[in-house]
């Protein structure tokens, strides 16, 4: 399986998006772009660890994209030591 990147984000992990989740991901959000998610991950406005769910949620404010779309939320799963989106 193919990813379309595989970054380092600030607490040394790697996070990783296949193609499979990118479809997905676009049919649901097809005005988002990968490039949006992958600066969501590498710079964001806040993020927080769900503990319970074993999820991080990255938030980016983009202020020069449309009203409706000015907030992005990148939810991460870490499932047995991969990380993916």
């Amino acid at each position: 399986m193919t990813d379309i990147f595989e970054i380092k984000v600030k607490d040394g992990r790697k996070i990783r998006l296949p193609q499979k989740q990118w479809s997905h991901i676009n049919q649901r959000h097809p005005n988002v772009e990968v490039q949006y998610i992958e600066e969501t991950l590498n710079n964001p406005t806040n993020t927080i660890f769900d503990e319970e769910n074993n999820i991080t949620l990255y938030y980016k404010y983009f202020k020069h994209r449309k009203e409706s779309t000015k907030y992005l939320k990148v939810m991460v799963k870490y499932l047995n030591g991969e990380v993916t989106l």
